[in-house]
């Protein structure tokens, strides 16, 4: 799930090549006809849609200070209090997932994640395969490179302004035979637009701000030394 440049374009084009240059990569999808197909099947031990492979990643940035405190604070009931009720099942979750991973940083998870669908949607509507080559598992491209194919056949262009990523909030954390699992709730504001070959708008509306909620789960194995996750589900919701 994508263009007119002013100071503030310039501004989130300049973050998104910064984060480029830090990600070994991220990912995405877009909620229009020319989306690329969901609900594929979930590799276990995994129970979303499947997409990703090592190499599509966010990274998590823990400083080794911060992990020691993190891990020393375990028992304070507060530790995730701006991302979990305390006690919450969500709160645990993210308990097992610091100790797994030796060190969880919600607030550069979340900052990587922020990172990532930016740049993933803004690569799908631009077709730029290259990009997303780069960003996607093998399984996942194929579903992506079949959109913008199916595109060019119909002889279809998509107009995409990213307005605004209102909100990015963690919904669930698990670790299952040392696989982490994050996932996370996007809320994004959207313009778009598909014009066919003659430029007649087919979809969307290029004067409409659209609100869009994605749910994309991150994964990692806690056991390697990268410390990078990968994407592997999406989901889109409006």
């Amino acid at each position: 799930m994508f263009d007119s440049f002013d100071a503030t374009t310039v501004f989130f084009l300049a973050v998104a090549v910064f984060i480029v240059l830090r990600l070994r990569s991220v990912l995405g999808q877009r909620p229009q006809r020319d989306a690329p197909p969901r609900n594929q099947a979930a590799p276990s031990p995994f129970r979303r849609d499947a997409i990703g492979q090592p190499g599509n990643v966010v990274p998590m940035t823990t400083a080794a200070n911060d992990r020691g405190a993190r891990l020393d604070d375990g028992g304070n009931p507060d530790r995730w209090k701006a991302y979990a009720e305390p006690g919450s099942p969500l709160a645990h979750n993210l308990d097992a997932l610091d100790a797994a991973s030796h060190g969880f940083d919600p607030a550069g998870f979340i900052s990587g994640a922020r990172g990532a669908y930016e740049i993933t949607v803004t690569s799908f509507a631009k077709g730029d395969r290259k990009k997303l080559r780069d960003l996607l598992s093998p399984e996942v491209f194929e579903g992506f490179s079949k959109a913008i194919s199916d595109r060019e056949t119909r002889g279809e262009k998509v107009d995409m302004t990213l307005v605004s990523i209102d909100d990015a909030k963690i919904l669930d954390a698990q670790v299952k035979d040392m696989i982490g699992q994050v996932t996370v709730r996007f809320l994004s504001k959207l313009i778009t637009a598909t014009r066919d070959r003659d430029g007649k708008v087919v979809d969307g509306n290029p004067d409409k701000v659209v609100d869009v909620t994605d749910v994309w789960t991150f994964s990692r194995d806690t056991r390697s030394p990268d410390p990078n996750w990968q994407l592997v589900a999406t989901e889109t919701t409006h």
